[in-house]
């Protein structure tokens, strides 16, 4: 990780070459520089594959040869995952790579020849130019158990998203054919619930079953507690819908969709046991699950996204990784309004805010403090500015328990300034 500007710049020394790359699926362009910024001869492509690293690899010894440098400083621009091959073949050869945050690309490359137009040997010159002036990232690809966790939490999110996605198709169908259904049931996934819409028993089958006839279907997935009050509630719902007729093709689609919701909540359910036990191999995972409000799938997803949370200097690096360090647009006599930045880790983002909507629930300390925030004299802050608040303060706390191999302690959370404020607001 680097601290700042400057300790990026130390890395572009005279005698330095920079390869700047454009990166794509089947090739990638490159454009050598001097340290200073003067173009080594022309831009040049290769193949991704095996050949193409390894011919880039005999390039780079031949540029050093022939310009009299000892250090070469590849740059990419990160596209997709396109680059992560690239890169990790380069780490194995003893060869510096950073990266090129794609955004600073499309601002930065009408620089030159004032002209939005796009190339790739164009690309692969402003990718060079920005690490010549320091504007690059370092490169971490997670390795181990937090390569695992990173894979486990990237796989975790998509089933996520496409159990998100059956949800709001079934609830779709429901809206249309039978929306009384969520007056009787909280969820369509409970057993009662998942049996009757698996069955196919829209409110023209409810009405002919009876509330008899529910109480059996009931059975069938229930042991104990049948409940003869939903059953009743069921039919009622039935006899006096609004919805339309549902049709074989419904039921069919709803039956489908059900099944892939099923197939998809197993997955999700091995995936987090995968989870758990890639936590555990950590040696850190006590520390983290000593906080109250903190579980499994939170902490090894918090890893996960994080990586190896002892290669940062402080915790503020993490804030920024997870974009939650505040930005403002100011010019002139005009301030603008504070507001996180989302420049980083989308998923580490969300699971740091899954954390503390939990934690302002069930943690006492945190309770406390979300509260204070909301309701204190000076600059109350809304509900996710609250929010926000928070997580940074999960984060300071995360890194601490690491560092100091400690477990949570609620009464040093807050601190004696800040005990006596939330006294004094009480």
């Amino acid at each position: 990780m680097f601290k700042n500007q400057d300790e990026k710049l130390k890395l572009i020394q005279p005698g330095t070459i920079i390869i700047g790359v454009d990166v794509a699926k089947r090739s990638h362009w490159m454009q050598p520089i001097h340290f200073n910024g003067v173009t080594i001869g022309k831009a040049f492509q290769i193949k991704n594959t095996r050949e193409g690293f390894e011919s880039l690899v005999i390039k780079i010894e031949r540029l050093k040869l022939e310009n009299g440098c000892q250090q070469v400083l590849v740059g990419l621009e990160p596209t997709g995952h396109y680059w992560k091959a690239l890169a990790w073949f380069l780490k194995q050869q003893g060869i510096t790579v950073v990266l090129v945050n794609p955004y600073h690309v499309k601002k930065s490359k009408e620089l030159d020849d004032n002209a939005p137009s796009k190339n790739d040997p164009k690309d692969a010159k402003t990718v060079a130019q920005l690490v010549k002036e320091g504007r690059f990232m370092a490169v971490y690809i997670p390795e181990g158990v937090y390569g695992e966790l990173r894979t486990l939490s990237n796989l975790r999110g998509q089933l996520g998203a496409k159990l998100n996605s059956l949800k709001n198709i079934v609830t779709a169908i429901l809206d249309e054919y039978f929306p009384e259904f969520e007056t009787v049931f909280k969820s369509f996934y409970g057993k009662a619930a998942l049996h009757i819409l698996y069955q196919g028993l829209f409110p023209a089958e409810l009405k002919q079953l009876g509330e008899s006839g529910i109480i059996n279907e009931f059975k069938k997935v229930i042991k104990k507690g049948v409940g003869k009050k939903r059953a009743e509630a069921l039919y009622q719902a039935a006899c006096n819908t609004i919805g339309l007729p549902a049709t074989d093709g419904i039921k069919l689609k709803l039956r489908l969709c059900l099944d892939d919701f099923k197939s998809l909540t197993e997955r999700m359910a091995t995936v987090e046991q995968a989870m758990a036990e890639q936590l555990k191999a950590t040696g850190i995972s006590e520390y983290l699950l000593s906080i109250k409000g903190i579980g499994v799938v939170l902490a090894a997803g918090l890893l996960g996204e994080i990586g190896d949370p002892l290669r940062f200097d402080t915790w503020k690096q993490i804030r920024k990784l997870a974009g939650f360090n505040l930005v403002a647009d100011s010019s002139g006599e005009k301030k603008g309004q504070l507001k996180i930045s989302k420049r980083g880790r989308h998923l580490l983002r969300s699971y740091l805010y899954q954390a503390v909507l939990v934690m302002v629930s069930k943690n006492k300390e945190f309770k406390s403090l979300y509260q204070y925030l909301l309701h204190r004299k000076q600059n109350p802050l809304k509900n996710k500015k609250a929010l926000i608040a928070i997580a940074t303060k999960l984060i300071r706390i995360i890194v601490t328990l690491i560092n100091q191999k400690e477990n949570y302690d609620p009464a040093k959370v807050l601190g004696p300034v800040r005990e006596s404020q939330l006294k004094e607001a009480a």
